[in-house]
């Protein structure tokens, strides 16, 4: 279901194993931000939508959750299959849609790879304990069930990765899912709908509900819905955690982040700015886990700086089907307008601007949401190019003068996504990745993204719930444990019954 440059395309819903249009006429329309052109239009879902998806996932749950692992786990290796055979498809509609360049859309097709993999391992993961005659003729033993019907609302910047972090666990376990995508590039996730069915999924599994605020309240406060998965901002993730959990639900939600990179004087510079680099300006710094804080300790301030400008000057700009481009558009007129408002508030406020993407054009693409690569100086925490999550291709630089200041910055920070060290010391390493409080922590490793087989998360407020996603706690937080003590005694024994609270012995 790409979407062409000279073709308008309608998105609607994927409810019970087809496409449905929706109900109502309200529109949203789809943009290719490289170029500015409205490519397609996407139908908003109401009340009927919502309640059809959830009434296709809850009938299809009662035979889903008995379906034998061994079957759940050959449709995930189908769907691990199509996605290979598929992956550079997917890339072409992302890029057409969310406007990162094709190498690193096939990228975030690879991190979903992985999550389907993990997930073909659920016989394994899913083992429960067992503890013989605890008591005279009695056994205990306990196993994991999955909660019924869940859901996902997922962001514009991963609308492959992120859902795939959800789905193929809470299918994997049993459960059926019900997946509210971002309204700025919903095709993606209505290929991987397609491709679901393709691998054999049966219908109401796995549905798609487009809509906007309306569609993600309906869920939350639909009776039928046990589980919701958020990835977004801080705010939203705040109020679907408040509003998941005042309605009977589980619920974990991922908000926003600011990530901090500390160079340390032992570094190698040259090494931490050629990677600082790529981990601020690839996918145009729109990615929950991008470095936009080089905090500079010492005497490494003044060289890490200036060879950041040098690097951010070497930054191809373009559409994403360009194969040199290094980074693309931003996802809206919006977003572009945003980014650069903070960077004139920090030239307001005396920062250097050691690059100035504002008012950035491309060659051919001059109506396109463009803001090149900017590095900003001697920032303070009390500015808004610090305070904001710019979410843009901009990287600010902070001056400390210890290791022990560094850790002190970040931790005050509110936000606790993931951060990054970068030292010849193992001392400096070790204390650094014990006594900040971040929930993912590189080492000379500027996005430390851990591989699907550990989970993904952060701390304080980047993270509203006990479990993260992806991973070990996606098989907990998609089931619910249940413990079973059994007796078999023989025919006419006498079984001791007693009114005394029951004993193991």
């Amino acid at each position: 279901m790409a979407v062409s440059a000279n073709q308008m395309t309608t998105v609607g819903h994927f409810i019970d194993g087809q496409h449905v249009p929706a109900t109502s006429d309200n529109v949203q329309d789809i943009y290719n931000p490289a170029t500015g052109q409205v490519s397609g239009q996407l139908q908003l879902a109401n009340q009927d939508d919502i309640n059809k998806a959830v009434a296709a996932a809850r009938q299809a749950a009662e035979s889903w959750s008995q379906v034998s692992l061994t079957k759940r786990t050959k449709v995930l290796f189908s769907m691990r299959e199509l996605l290979v055979k598929h992956t550079d498809e997917i890339a072409a509609i992302l890029t057409a849609e969310h406007g990162k360049v094709l190498d690193d859309a096939k990228g975030e097709v690879g991190r979903a790879l992985e999550a389907v993999e993990f997930s073909c391992g659920i016989v394994e993961h899913l083992k429960g304990e067992y503890s013989p005659q605890i008591a005279t003729e009695i056994d205990t033993y306990s196993f994991r069930q999955p909660l019924g019907v869940v859901a996902g609302i997922t962001p514009f910047n991963f609308p492959v990765m992120v859902p795939m972090w959800m789905a193929p666990m809470a299918i994997a376990t049993g459960n059926t899912f019900i997946l509210k995508p971002s309204e700025r590039d919903p095709s993606a996730p209505m290929r991987l709908a397609e491709l679901w069915r393709e691998a054999d999924l049966p219908d109401g599994v796995f549905n798609v509900l487009q809509g906007d605020k309306l569609a993600v309240d309906g869920l939350l406060q639909h009776p039928d819905v046990d589980g919701i998965s958020f990835v977004g901002s801080t705010p939203i993730a705040k109020y679907v955690y408040e509003n998941g959990i005042a309605n009977g639900k589980r619920v974990q939600a991922l908000g926003g982040a600011k990530n901090h990179s500390v160079v340390m004087p032992d570094a190698d510079i040259d090494q931490a700015a050629d990677v600082l680099n790529t981990a601020a300006f690839g996918a145009a710094g729109e990615r929950c886990m991008a470095i936009s804080v080089a905090v500079a300790v010492g005497d490494a301030a003044d060289e890490l700086a200036e060879k950041l400008r040098e690097r951010a000057n070497r930054v191809v700009v373009s559409e994403g089907t360009n194969p040199d481009a290094d980074m693309g558009p931003l996802i809206t007129p919006q977003a572009k307008e945003r980014v650069e408002r903070i960077i004139g508030e920090a030239a307001d406020d005396g920062c250097t601007l050691m690059t100035d993407g504002r008012d950035f054009l491309v060659k051919g693409n001059e109506e396109g949401f463009f803001v090149g690569p900017t590095v900003i100086d001697n920032v303070k925490t009390d500015m808004s190019a610090y305070k904001e999550e710019i979410f843009g291709p901009v990287l600010v630089i902070m001056r400390v003068a210890s290791l022990e200041e560094a850790i002190q910055l970040v931790n005050s920070n509110p936000y606790g996504n993931g951060t990054s060290i970068f030292t010849s010391s193992g001392s400096a390493a070790r204390k650094y990745q014990r006594d900040i409080k971040v929930g993912m922590v590189g080492v000379n490793i500027p996005i430390p993204v851990p591989v699907a087989w550990h989970s993904f998360g952060g701390w304080n407020d980047s993270l509203f719930g006990d479990l993260h996603v992806n991973g070990p706690d996606a098989v907990q937080f998609y089931t619910r444990n249940k413990v079973v003590t059994q007796r078999w005694p023989e025919p006419e024994h006498d079984v001791n019954a007693s009114f005394s609270f029951p004993t193991h012995e």
